[in-house]
């Protein structure tokens, strides 16, 4: 299996990805170009210690592969955000 590093680039932040944080538990990376969202759940459950519920891929307009993963309610993405410096 590949290195969630490989998968999971870094996260995104913005204003809105900062209010999905906060509203609707979501937290948002940027992934590799060939993931797909099964690895994306895995590196995220592997290296994050979460629960994934599900996860959206959209490309932003700068041609980035943008992964915004919905985390199980027993996990808050606000704590992973902390402790990744986001918030």
């Amino acid at each position: 299996m590949e290195s969630p590093l490989n998968i999971l680039l870094y996260p995104f932040v913005s204003e809105k990805a900062v209010g999905m944080i906060e509203k609707e538990n979501k937290i948002t990376f940027i992934v590799d170009d060939k993931a797909t969202k099964e690895k994306i759940k895995e590196a995220m459950q592997e290296f994050y210690k979460v629960k994934v519920e599900s996860i959206n891929v959209i490309r932003d307009n700068k041609g980035r592969k943008r992964a915004i993963v919905r985390l199980k309610k027993e996990f808050k993405a606000s704590e992973l955000a902390s402790k990744l410096g986001v918030m």
